[in-house]
């Protein structure tokens, strides 16, 4: 389990990575954490020629806390870190237990939220949890930069909005409203597996307890993350009882378009799509009260 043979550069600023990114294209990749890029180098299932390591350049690994709720973070910035941030654990605690479900604390240690949604792999839990909070994501090239909306990002297994000169610098998650609740739960085989199915749900209560706001997302339920916006659609105006949260998970599993597993038929996929965003939905519901 050794790579194929590559050109290594680590440039300490954004421009020169840039610069080589654009020289080279897709030739080359980025290095983030590498906790999935390495790994999959060694089976020789990528097999870059160039490898542009971003871990000397500064200014990529920040969060930054806007007055209004919303959140900036780098992408270079540590999971572990985002997951100990008592400020982005306040403002969006989706964030810390979805992260809590990704792989190990080792791993965590050193991969990267940036890394994890530039991999786009669509059985991880990030992506979907993007998803769900609306994120956007800022691109980088030597041509200047864009904002891309999450639901736009992710093409399919593997596969993103990013050009081959471009590079995900920064991830902006809008603020959440008063009285919302969100919630992240998966099944997986064991402890740190991928999930067989995961679902992020976000929910909006007014004061009188009816929802005004409701997304779904999930991880695993196809070749990105898939969004549920027919089922979240049913459940505004409702006031989110049993029957109603029941009534959009059975519309969740036919919005999903899982693909098995070695772990899970498709048809097992769908049965768990509708009982996590149930339990899922339960937890928002409870916490946006």
């Amino acid at each position: 389990m050794k790579p194929a043979p590559f050109e290594w550069h680590a440039p300490a600023s954004v421009a020169e990575a840039l610069e080589l990114k654009a020289r080279h294209g897709d030739d080359a990749r980025f290095l983030a954490g590498g906790q999935s890029l390495v790994p999959a180098m060694n089976f020789r299932v990528a097999q870059p020629a160039v490898l542009v390591d971003l871990n000397r350049v500064a200014g990529l690994d920040a969060i930054a806390h806007g007055a209004d709720g919303s959140l900036a973070i780098g992408a270079m910035t540590r999971n572990a870190r985002i997951e100990r941030d008592a400020a982005a654990a306040h403002s969006h605690p989706i964030l810390a237990e979805a992260l809590h479900e990704v792989a190990h604390p080792q791993i965590r240690n050193r991969g990267t939220l940036g890394g994890n949604l530039s991999h786009a792999d669509p059985a991880s839990e990030m992506p979907a949890v993007m998803l769900a909070l609306q994120a956007s994501f800022l691109l980088r090239s030597r041509r200047g930069e864009r904002a891309v909306e999450a639901a736009r990002f992710f093409l399919g297994p593997l596969a993103t909005a990013l050009a081959p000169d471009e590079m995900l610098a920064e991830i902006r998650i809008p603020p959440l409203p008063a009285r919302t609740g969100t919630a992240f739960l998966e099944v997986a085989r064991r402890r740190g597996d991928y999930a067989m199915m995961g679902v992020a749900a976000v929910v909006t209560l007014d004061a009188g307890g009816v929802c005004t706001a409701a997304r779904l997302a999930c991880c695993s339920a196809g070749p990105t993350p898939m969004g549920a916006p027919r089922a979240a659609a049913t459940l505004v105006g409702t006031r989110l009882t049993e029957n109603d949260m029941t009534a959009a998970a059975a519309l969740l599993r036919e919005e999903v378009d899982p693909m098995g597993s070695v772990q899970a038929s498709p048809a097992y996929q769908r049965h768990l799509a509708g009982v996590v965003a149930t339990r899922a939905l339960r937890l928002a519901r409870g916490r946006a009260a």
